[in-house]
């Protein structure tokens, strides 16, 4: 069983909870344990969030407007990548970015939880463009009465 999708939402509040809840629909519907359901849409949801905040100005000063959600359900994994168009992670702070914040911090955590939840994270830059890239998966557990389950 493999089902993808892509989404290109604006750059605004709103659009991460309706990525989130199109992912839990999709994996609801395909028969993923609710457990690694919620995991992943929580994740999701950082990755967006972090879009919505940080994926602001390029480096040549225009708008960005908008960024992508990619997901994958591929046979027992699921890898989800959300990509924007700002200006991207700073190179050396790259590693940094997944130590946890302090714990009287109110920002720094979302790279964080999302290294939590997923089995495997990779942050970066989109070469040449610009932009940030966040990418993680997770390998799936399915209800007993799983529709789409590969056989």
């Amino acid at each position: 069983m493999s089902i993808w999708w892509s989404l290109h939402l604006r750059r605004e509040a709103a659009s991460v909870p309706l990525a989130r809840r199109l992912l839990i629909g999709t994996m609801e519907t395909a028969g993923v344990d609710p457990d690694i359901s919620y995991d992943l849409s929580v994740a999701l949801s950082e990755a967006c969030a972090n879009a919505v905040e940080h994926g602001g100005a390029t480096p040549e000063g225009q708008s960005a407007e908008a960024f992508r959600v990619t997901a994958y359900l591929d046979g027992e994994k699921c890898r989800i990548e959300v990509a924007d168009t700002g200006p991207g992670f700073p190179s050396a702070r790259r590693r940094a970015l997944l130590r946890p914040a302090p714990g009287d911090a109110e920002h720094g955590r979302g790279l964080c939880l999302i290294e939590e939840l997923a089995d495997h994270v990779q942050i970066g830059n989109k070469p040449g463009r610009g932009g940030a890239v966040v990418s993680f998966d997770k390998i799936l557990k399915w209800r007993k009465d799983a529709p789409l389950v590969a056989v």
